[in-house]
């Protein structure tokens, strides 16, 4: 195999650095660098950290003999940036700037573009982009109000999983994505389920702090009241307040762990609590498909189901069983965020789509 025109795709997790090269749609090489802590806890901010994490991903390259002049697009994992819409984008001075200020939040996704730029620099003819960050927002204007003008609905969720999927469905059945319509379902520690109109996500719950189905470690949409009650009883802090609701909520605070697989092997073996729990679950995921299928006015061509707990036979059958009649459903179980940033490179080297700009 002729290894020129590779692309390289950078994915920062907080204790962890996952990195893989593909020659066109074919990976290649693939690692998972982990962090220890007290490498890291050196760092005063996340973004501290790209020059210790980019040496030690060119030392990987280096250990496995792949010559940099041959990587032409390094694709990073998009930050927090503004809330921008679905697409690639070249990383550029203005990004920088964001990602580095933290502006919607500090997360080691940040690091991606950063250290994607950092690289792309020191190879002739190579660039840096992000794709499909988690603060993508297409949503119709309608979608954002929220019932009090104090407070506006906004779209942070698994855009880059949501946004591949639909990609590589529309492929299989030989249709642009820009020409369906699609509820997609990501099913992982966090929940979303997305309204894809023409290629479009209309409308989304927001799956990290608080809206739609809870998760095996997020509450989801709590009664309100209640939850406003609870924040002025003197018995939690904002922060505890703020991990009840991402962190130590759904099957957490309900079953003491955050593995979807085990609470399933813990029903299968006759535990009441944990049957209960886990079919509410898959309860309020088909009530946000649902949801999500009056948006698009009863036209779905199909629902796609994807993330880790769609390995969950009996969690499927139980979404299945209830929303069946809205359109045809696909499952794709698990996710590949390397391959789904790798596929977004592809696209740019290949030029069926073009770099957007950040500004």
């Amino acid at each position: 195999m002729k290894l020129e025109n590779l692309i390289l795709a950078i994915n920062p997790g907080s204790t962890s650095t996952k990195i893989a090269i593909f020659n066109g749609d074919k990976e290649v090489f693939v690692k998972n660098i982990k962090h220890e802590t007290h490498e890291l806890e050196g760092f005063k901010k996340i973004t501290d950290q790209y020059e210790f994490r980019k040496n030690i991903i060119l030392n990987e390259l280096k250990n496995n003999n792949f010559d940099l002049n041959f990587i032409k697009i390094i694709v990073g994992r998009g930050g927090l940036v503004k809330f921008i819409p679905s697409g690639v984008y070249e990383v550029n001075d203005a990004m920088i700037a964001d990602l580095k200020a933290g502006i919607n939040g500090e997360h080691a996704s940040n690091l991606g573009g950063l250290i994607a730029h950092d690289i792309a620099k020191s190879i002739s003819g190579s660039q840096a982009f992000i794709a499909d960050p988690v603060v993508v927002d297409e949503l119709d204007d309608i979608a954002r109000i929220s019932g009090h003008p104090n407070f506006e609905r906004v779209s942070i969720f698994h855009a880059l999983n949501q946004k591949a999927i639909a990609r590589i469905y529309a492929k299989e059945i030989h249709r642009k994505y820009e020409d369906l319509n699609l509820i997609v379902v990501h099913l992982g520690g966090g929940i979303s389920v997305g309204a894809h109109f023409k290629g479009r996500v209309i409308d989304v719950n927001e799956a990290l702090n608080g809206e739609g189905p809870f998760s095996p470690e997020r509450s989801g949409t709590l009664p309100v009241g209640q939850l406003a009650k609870a924040c002025f009883s003197g018995k939690y802090t904002l922060e505890e307040i703020k991990k009840m609701i991402c962190g130590r909520g759904g099957f957490v605070a309900y079953l003491g762990t955050n593995d979807a697989y085990k609470v399933e092997l813990r029903m299968m073996d006759g535990d009441k609590e944990a049957e209960k729990i886990y079919s509410a679950m898959a309860y309020q995921v088909s009530k946000e498909i649902g949801a999500m299928a009056t948006v698009l006015k009863g036209d779905v061509d199909a629902i796609l189901l994807t993330g880790g707990i769609a390995n969950g036979k009996p969690f499927v059958e139980r979404i299945i069983d209830r929303v069946e009649y809205i359109a045809p459903i696909h499952v794709y179980p698990g996710e590949d965020e390397m391959r789904a940033l790798a596929m977004n490179g592809h696209l740019i080297l290949t030029g069926e789509v073009e770099a957007k700009k950040y500004e």
